[in-house]
């Protein structure tokens, strides 16, 4: 993604792809989109706060749902093998 990207609040997706194998960038899909969410820039969008992220693994800790109930993450992987087809790759 581009930094212009982050520029503009009502950036939408040009195409989407599924996930292939599991990389960190799978992994932090996978939590925003159990959360309702496409990607890290929609959640910025629509709940406009800082993302909490696990110091050692980078991954996302915390995020809020659109009905403002909480999902925590633990710092190790949470997206298995099994699940790694169903995440949505976003392109802008």
């Amino acid at each position: 993604m581009s930094c212009a990207v982050f520029l503009d609040n009502n950036a939408k997706p040009k195409s989407m792809s599924r996930a292939k194998q599991w990389t960190g960038q799978i992994e932090d899909l996978y939590r925003f989109q159990q959360a309702g969410y496409r990607d890290e820039l929609e959640y910025r969008q629509i709940k406009q706060v800082e993302i909490d992220r696990w110091p050692d693994t980078g991954f996302v800790k915390k995020l809020q749902r659109r009905d403002n109930t909480f999902y925590y993450y633990n710092r190790k992987r949470e997206c298995e093998d099994r699940e790694v087809h169903k995440v949505k790759v976003y392109a802008y």
